[in-house]
């Protein structure tokens, strides 16, 4: 290296050592993507958990009702049974076509773009399940619920990717946390507006539904005035004025030059700069243990027990001598433990980091399921067990969240580089719909046979998935996408790029505006 490179580079390290001991304040730009992204996304897959439960009864009676309407006779049980199941799990198939349907849209729409879109489908949704009693048509709510699978399926691909995009390192992992915070807010939404002095009556249960269109509104209203992801205008659309432009409205800053010689340095660091297809995410060994980690961690998020809870609230509930009437307002705790812990997740994890609070949400899960296994056999005989076992299910949804609940989506967004992350968030969403389906299937039918012990088969699931994490996972806070994708080669048997190769993503050279060779260093950024 000649001497003007060598002063170029530490004058850059040492400019970059004084900007990275000055972390950039979060700007109102970020924040307000961040915020009004997952109140369009992330909160509507999180409010439709938990909206069906309280109008469950009542639905149930108007199917009966316009049955008997359109054949002169009461609906038969096992009819009744099959329509309510399939009104219930046709939002998972939807998700999954939501999710195999991603790489394709954000191609043509970018990140931004296909967000929008994705409220179309909520508010199409949001009509027909709200209007279907007026029409007296229960295949309006059916229909409904797989749409509005759709847009979930979509929303929960496309929003990890878009946040993970377009903030700073060093708040990667909390402002990709809103995802999971406006899921749990979803969920606890559903279940207050779901009180029967709110909309949970027989004359009101359809403006539950109508709600939906509110939160896919205000998105329609505010993120036409955000930016664009900066990485994907300057690596897909080689759009630099654009992504120059987005960077400085996310950052709050006018000289964004290190942030945009990363993505340069990126995207010479990669062979192919299109995105790449899911065949091609397959067969590539650069990446295949952080698809392996991905495709583990995404399953133990479905698998390890948390939907199954749900079975037991509110019979461990009864046998605690609570009130049928009061059940729901006790229920609320579930909501807001979830909420409460999921916020906390997002304030810590930049301090604590990814990988111990993965590992400890599940061995957490794990402990708290044993302890509720050994409570629910010994509920009948002593008076005040149902309370311990109580404080169990809410010791492991506050397990969920801390870790598990979010994490795996902020995961899937920092093990890829910029070719390979649409596919791999469609292998992700893939595997968590299809796990959402399996434990919604096969439950029931391992809960008949094992009883109260059912737990014992997610004890297994949180155990495995936490020993996986803790020998495989690397650390990715505060850590570049190609410091994170490096962190995998040793296990992938890729060679570490040599010096020569690092010095050219290091030291490139541009023309500048005169037409002089100038030499441009790759420095430290805040991305």
């Amino acid at each position: 290296m000649d001497k003007p490179q060598k002063e170029i580079l530490a004058d850059h390290k040492m400019s970059d050592s004084g900007k990275n001991s000055e972390k950039q304040p979060v700007t109102a730009c970020l924040l307000s993507a961040a915020f009004f992204g997952a109140l369009g996304s992330s909160f509507i897959y999180g409010y439709n958990l938990s909206v069906v439960n309280a109008p469950a009864l009542y639905i149930k009676a108007f199917y009966n009702k316009t049955w008997i309407e359109r054949y002169g006779e009461p609906i038969a049980a096992e009819t009744a049974t099959l329509l309510w199941s399939i009104t219930v799990s046709i939002f998972a198939i939807g998700g999954l076509l939501g999710a195999l349907s991603v790489s394709s849209i954000i191609r043509v729409l970018g990140r931004k773009g296909t967000l929008l879109l994705n409220n179309s489908f909520a508010i199409i949704a949001a009509l027909l399940l709200s209007l279907g009693e007026k029409a007296k048509s229960f295949e309006m709510l059916i229909i409904g619920r797989f749409i509005i699978g759709v847009d979930s399926g979509i929303a929960l691909s496309v929003l990890p990717m878009y946040l993970g995009e377009i903030t700073p390192r060093h708040i990667r992992g909390s402002i990709g946390q809103f995802n999971s915070i406006l899921i749990c807010l979803g969920v606890f939404t559903g279940q207050v507006l779901g009180l029967p002095e709110l909309l949970g009556q027989e004359s009101r249960w359809n403006y539950l539904f109508s709600f939906l269109a509110l939160p896919a509104t205000l998105q329609l209203c505010v993120l036409p005035f955000l930016p664009e992801s900066p990485r994907y205008l300057l690596m897909e659309r080689r759009n630099e004025a654009g992504a120059e432009r987005a960077f400085q409205r996310f950052l709050g800053k006018k000289d964004v030059s290190q942030e945009l010689e990363e993505v340069h340095a990126e995207a010479r660091a990669q062979d192919n700069l299109h995105s790449a297809s899911v065949l091609q995410l397959l067969k590539t060994p650069a990446v295949r243990w952080q698809l392996i980690t991905i495709i583990i961690t995404m399953a133990c998020y479905q698998l390890c027990g948390l939907n199954a809870i749900w079975y037991y609230t509110n019979g461990i509930l009864r046998e605690a001598g609570f009130a049928e009437n009061i059940l729901p307002y006790i229920t609320l705790s579930t909501g807001a433990i979830e909420t409460l812990a999921a916020i906390i997740s997002g304030l810590v994890i930049e301090r604590i980091g990814r990988k111990p609070l993965l590992i400890f949400g599940f061995s957490a899960m794990a402990v708290f399921f044993s302890l509720l296994t050994v409570f629910l056999n010994f509920q009948d005989s002593v008076s005040w067990m149902p309370y311990l076992s109580y404080i169990c299910i809410l010791a492991v949804i506050a397990s969920f969240c801390s870790g598990p609940g979010g994490i795996p989506f902020v995961l899937t967004g920092e093990l890829f580089e910029q070719s390979y992350r649409p596919a791999a968030f469609m292998i992700a969403g893939t595997v968590n719909w299809l796990s959402n389906f399996a434990v919604g299937l096969l439950f029931p039918f391992i809960q008949e046979k094992l009883q109260s012990f059912a737990f014992l088969v997610f004890v297994v699931v949180c155990i495995l998935g936490s020993i996986y994490l803790y020998l495989v996972l690397p650390e990715t806070k505060n850590k570049t996408f190609i410091d994170i994708s490096q962190s995998f080669s040793k296990i992938n048997k890729i060679p570490v790029s040599s010096p020569g190769h690092e010095m050219e993503l290091v030291l490139s050279i541009k023309p500048d505006m005169n037409g002089k060779v100038k030499h441009v260093a790759k420095m430290e950024s805040s991305f």
